[in-house]
């Protein structure tokens, strides 16, 4: 089967093709014949920061083709999607049976990497930030796979403003046919502060105008991976308070949770209340291109590698 390695020798970094076998699925393991491959930022900056060989996981959705003991509820044939910690990057992927969930009849492939993983970090975002009806509130990284759908769950959760915060002007029109209800530009002043609710995807340099932005008693749920240091004297200030989240603390956790909120994200698109937005379809074969795409900061939505 054909699979993306990355190999560092002392220079830029590589995605390069490769040829290996099958992989068997081990106890606990799904062996899926993958059809969508999610792009994940935390993974586009690991191969750009990592000093070594970095292992590329990520999103898969397709067909499995054998399962490993003890994993009830699933069997060869079964559609579905789950989170691939090895090589997801490849024509077959291991997954996780316990984070793995079945694609429902008339969604595809990519619909499935686009709204799953994303959409349920974009939900514990939400709702860690414990948004009330009317509160106002600000989603950076908008224009990504997880912004696009904060922006519509903060939206149709009740949230009184909406803001988007992208990193370009050329953005602006598709966050708002999100939902956004106004656009912020990453270098202007002061983000039309302020905020009840600050959902920040990005992290680094943007933490302290992300803080600075936040009204009294106002919230800011961290969710990204870009790291970043908080001022705690702006906190004091406010009165605010910085909150992290992780997905895999909810999945490992509280998996009725985590099942629960899955379930509803696709409910929610079946109704038409919430839509997945896919930047490119891209050839597993080309995924360093994928990579440049989202580095480069021009995806709007999801960008999706595909087998062919």
């Amino acid at each position: 089967m054909l699979r993306i390695r990355h190999e560092v020798n002392g220079g830029p970094e590589a995605l390069l093709v490769e040829q290996v076998d099958i992989p068997e699925a081990g106890p606990g393991e799904l062996v899926v014949r993958a059809e969508a491959i999610g792009v994940t930022l935390p993974t586009v900056r690991k191969v750009r920061e990592g000093s070594g060989p970095v292992t590329l996981g990520g999103e898969v959705a397709g067909v499995v083709v054998s399962t490993g003991a003890d994993v009830p509820g699933f069997a060869v044939g079964d559609r579905v999607t789950g989170l691939c910690f090895t090589h997801a990057y490849a024509e077959y992927a291991v997954l996780t049976a316990a984070l793995a969930t079945a694609v429902p009849d008339g969604a595809t492939a990519v619909e499935a990497v686009a709204l799953v993983r994303s959409g349920l970090v974009a939900r514990g975002a939400y709702e860690a930030g414990r948004v009330r009806p009317g509160e106002s509130v600000l989603v950076t990284a908008a224009a990504s796979a997880v912004g696009t759908l904060a922006v519509q769950l903060a939206k149709a959760g009740g949230a009184g403003r909406v803001v988007a915060a992208v990193s370009s002007a050329d953005k602006a029109g598709f966050v708002r046919g999100l939902g956004a209800d106004e656009v912020v530009l990453y270098q202007d002043a002061d983000w039309g502060a302020p905020y009840d609710v600050v959902l920040d995807g990005v992290g680094g340099d943007l933490l302290t105008p992300a803080v600075n932005a936040l009204a009294l008693g106002g919230r800011l749920v961290a969710f990204g991976s870009g790291g970043g240091t908080v001022d705690a004297y702006e906190l004091l200030l406010r009165g605010a308070s910085v909150i992290g989240f992780q997905i895999r603390t909810v999945a490992m956790g509280r998996p009725d949770l985590y099942a629960r909120w899955e379930r509803e994200l696709w409910e929610q698109r079946a109704a038409g209340s919430l839509r997945t937005a896919v930047h490119e379809e891209i050839p597993l074969a080309e995924a360093a291109r994928a990579h440049a795409v989202i580095e480069q900061r021009r995806n709007l939505g999801k960008v999706v590698l595909v087998p062919r």
